[in-house]
């Protein structure tokens, strides 16, 4: 059987969930799994690394509905906070406990890529994810990766083992020189390796884009939201398992629920409107940041990167500096982080962002934009 032929294209990604007072709104989640289900999808995307996520997916989906209704994936990132392969190896104990899921459907060695694909070597997690399937625990053994199409030929040729690859694909990023979206596809699709997308909609950047972006969409399909155009074009892709949309509010739900549910292959017509789109937002110099916030887990001066990072992107796009500063304000002081100004350029930021952006340079820049 090919891996994923029962899973419908399109997954809910549980990195963004919708928030109440500061911590995750676990019933409206429960609204969100249960269209999810009813309209026929089952695949669901958390990681031990998504703070509350796993605890809430247990209460709104694995506590609710049995076991075999649905597929469930979460992610070990061994470069965060690993000494030893027994700290590794506790954060899937730790993530069978915070789920209750009993087994994952799918299991990823978390963001390899460049300096944090050695701590999956020096564990051994390559072996661990294999005993563990052994043992019934984990169903399908992948990983995620953030980094060059040669370097993921070498983990690829290294670990032929590994059943899957989720990747980072996007219409702004498939010709990216960056993020090389295209690529990165074409190299797993050389090994046969099945392909799960994550970031379709780029971090949410492609739901709102800017005008010139916006206007082509919309005078091809005035009812389309912009959002629908960037998952279509990610699920129009062959030998996929599905496509991952973070959806945080029922009303994302809905409209990705509305073009998913009988999804068709795009039109000749329908691409052409892509590829002018991409034509467009790649005359655009943003910041293409996804809000990940691997960097804000390394950062010793708690600086709001990605906060800093949406509030010039909104300067850049719309040209609004008092708008520009409120995100600033709210996403960054806020939220407890110290501004761009405050950073020591120690680097430790850069070696963790899967975008590969020179923060220090791009924080300067935001310090004296937003001043």
């Amino acid at each position: 059987m090919y891996l994923g032929e029962d899973i419908r294209k399109l997954g809910f990604g549980l990195m963004r969930l919708p928030q109440k007072d500061g911590v995750i709104d676990v019933e409206q989640v429960k609204v969100m799994v249960d269209k999810f289900l009813a309209a026929g999808f089952t695949y669901f995307d958390t990681a031990w690394a998504y703070p509350g996520s796993e605890d809430a997916i247990r209460q709104a989906l694995v506590e609710r509905y049995p076991r075999e209704k649905f597929q469930l994936a979460t992610k070990n990132a061994a470069w965060i906070n690993c000494k030893t392969r027994e700290d590794a190896v506790a954060q899937f104990e730790t993530s069978l406990k915070q789920t209750g899921a009993g087994y994952f459907d799918f299991y990823l060695l978390h963001n390899l890529g460049e300096s944090r694909t050695k701590f999956f070597d020096d564990f051994d997690m390559w072996s661990f994810v294999q005993e563990k399937k052994k043992e019934g625990k984990i169903r399908h053994a992948g990983f995620s990766f953030h980094s060059t199409p040669e370097e993921l030929e070498e983990i690829l040729k290294a670990h032929p083992e590994m059943e899957f690859v989720q990747l980072q694909i996007n219409y702004g990023d498939w010709e990216n020189p960056a993020i090389q979206s295209r690529a990165c596809y074409e190299t797993a699709r050389k090994y046969d390796k099945p392909v799960i997308i994550m970031e379709p909609v780029k971090g949410g950047m492609l739901a709102n884009p800017p005008e010139s972006v916006r206007e082509i969409l919309n005078a091809a399909e005035p009812e389309s939201s912009c959002a629908s155009w960037a998952v279509r074009f990610a699920a129009n892709l062959d030998g996929l398992v599905t496509v991952l949309s973070g959806m945080s509010s029922v009303e994302q739900m809905e409209d990705n629920l509305s073009y998913m549910k009988d999804f068709k292959k795009l039109t000749p017509k329908q691409e052409e409107t892509i590829e002018k789109a991409r034509e467009a937002l790649a005359k655009i110099p943003i910041i293409p940041c996804t809000t990940c916030n691997y960097c804000a887990k390394v950062c010793p001066q708690n600086i709001g990167v990605s906060g800093s990072f949406t509030a010039m992107n909104y300067l850049t796009l719309y040209g609004d500096k008092e708008a520009a500063k409120h995100q600033e304000n709210w996403l960054v002081n806020m939220h407890g982080k110290k501004p761009a100004a405050d950073c020591v350029k120690c680097g430790a930021c850069e070696k963790a962002c899967p975008q590969h952006i020179a923060i220090r340079d791009e924080l300067e820049k935001v310090a004296k934009a937003l001043a």
